[in-house]
């Protein structure tokens, strides 16, 4: 069985704790939410496998697993690397290719450091510098 989607479990436990009842079932919370049982049902059976066979299920019995599913994926989802973006002032800080070369890499009046670390921020916009050198190369 496929794992539910995030947004999907999130919209159902806010529509099971908004309804304020102590016994939800897919029906009633499929008039509050605008989907249809067999759907909710389906979604939800990932945490209960009876669910699909019980229509009269309690939906309140699931919701600490709903909540544990939603913080795990969260924090997983925290986790991951954000796309880094650089900037056009970022990239205008240089004139060309050796330009960056010679203010990143070298040292003591322009001896090259081949033990030079750059981070992803430099190597985008390295990346940068090298496309619109190409660019000018294509144009002419």
């Amino acid at each position: 069985m496929k794992e539910p989607r995030v947004s999907d479990i999130k919209r159902y436990l806010s529509a099971i704790l908004k309804i304020n009842r102590k016994y939800v079932t897919s029906e009633r919370l499929s008039r509050f939410v605008g989907i249809y049982p067999e759907v909710i049902n389906e979604t939800l059976s990932y945490f209960e496998p009876m669910l699909m066979m019980d229509p009269d299920y309690n939906l309140m019995e699931l919701v600490p697993a709903l909540k544990q599913f939603v913080v795990e994926k969260e924090e997983k989802k925290d986790n991951t690397n954000k796309n880094l973006v650089i900037k056009k002032k970022q990239v205008d800080e240089y004139e060309s290719i050796q330009d960056f070369v010679y203010k990143k890499m070298t040292f003591a009046g322009g001896l090259l450091d081949k033990n030079v670390y750059l981070s992803d921020v430099d190597l985008k916009i390295l990346k940068r510098l090298i496309q619109e050198e190409q660019n000018k190369r294509k144009n002419k």
